[in-house]
């Protein structure tokens, strides 16, 4: 499980970093103790190999990569979000929602798609309390899943975030507390008129960097361009209709086409040009407020905290405290 914790991490060098070992010299004498400050001289191409770390006396010393530690989080010990102490456990056991987005979602899947999982993570009181507190996200590369802590979520749907919006919309949940399932039931106080700054601006961008790969290097990823089409298309509709669309059946084949390459890139830039065009117009339009219902979020939070603190969960179900309590 990864905490955004950056244990992979290769020192660079000018790096302050901790002896984890005593540093030895010649007969055995010990020339620094273990817990010495030193600074990174040289560093390996990789974590299989060894550092070169000097001390204040100028003496050098080889160390592995497990021997040292940068000195910014040595003193955090084990204060940092998401690490050390025991009474974290699996957050992932906190898991209250879990759907798939992507391309599976999307209905765009094919033999190579992987299985995105997304969802919200709520840790019970004594994780969130405790000095160590919780990531804003947890997640496992190896099998693609990723869940945000709730009030993180919330903020990121409140911000119009596209990838937390289709969560919430997407067709393929797997698990939903009950909990979870009045979050779902109020969706819709997250759509606002914020949808069109935020998937707008996100795409516009993206698009001028396009623009530049082409001329500076004759090609993009079709993929990518895929996608920000799809996007628009999407915040479209949710200017019109009020809701997320996920799947896109009615454009998939268009879709694909540009995924594959088979559309210039000349007429990519005439239909995301018109799409903007149909995005201005729809916010023009829609009925959507001005701003997201931030009343409501944050009761939902609030709902969300007083169950964290009166129960532990385990799975979808409540267990008794030591003391006999819920």
């Amino acid at each position: 499980m990864s905490t955004h914790h950056p244990e992979n991490l290769i020192y660079s060098a000018g790096t302050q970093v901790v002896t984890l070992r005593e540093v030895v010299g010649q007969a055995g004498r010990v020339l620094h103790p273990r817990g010495a400050v030193g600074v990174v001289v040289k560093s390996p191409v990789d974590l299989t190999h060894d550092y070169r770390v000097r001390f204040l006396d100028g003496v050098e010393d080889m160390l592995k990569p497990s021997e040292i530690s940068q000195l910014a989080f040595f003193k955090e010990g084990q204060l940092s979000a998401g690490r050390g102490l025991d009474q974290h456990g699996d957050l992932y056991q906190q898991v209250i929602y879990q759907c798939i987005i992507g391309s599976q979602a999307y209905g765009l899947a094919d033999e190579g798609s992987d299985i995105d999982r997304r969802g919200i993570y709520l840790p019970t009181a004594e994780q969130h309390w405790s000095l160590a507190g919780v990531p804003e996200q947890i997640e496992c590369d190896e099998t693609q899943e990723a869940y945000w802590e709730v009030q993180k979520f919330l903020v990121l749907a409140l911000k119009a975030n596209p990838n937390v919006l289709e969560c919430l919309y997407s067709p393929l949940v797997e698990k939903a507390t009950p909990l979870a399932q009045k979050l779902l039931d109020m969706r819709s106080i997250f759509l606002s008129k914020l949808v069109f700054q935020t998937y707008n601006g996100y795409v516009f961008s993206q698009f001028k960097k396009m623009q530049a790969d082409i001329r500076n290097q004759g090609r993009v990823k079709w993929k990518h361009v895929m996608h920000l089409i799809r996007l628009l298309m999407s915040g479209i509709h949710v200017l019109r209709e009020g809701h997320v669309q996920v799947r896109v059946e009615e454009h998939r084949e268009q879709l694909l086409a540009i995924k594959r390459g088979e559309v210039p890139w000349d007429e990519t830039e005439k239909l995301r040009a018109e799409l903007h065009r149909q995005f201005t117009d729809a916010v023009a339009k829609t009925r959507l407020p001005d701003r997201p219902n931030y009343e409501t979020a944050n009761a939902f939070l609030m709902t969300a905290r007083r169950e964290a603190a009166g129960l532990l969960v385990e799975g979808n179900e409540a267990r008794e405290r030591p003391d006999g309590s819920v």
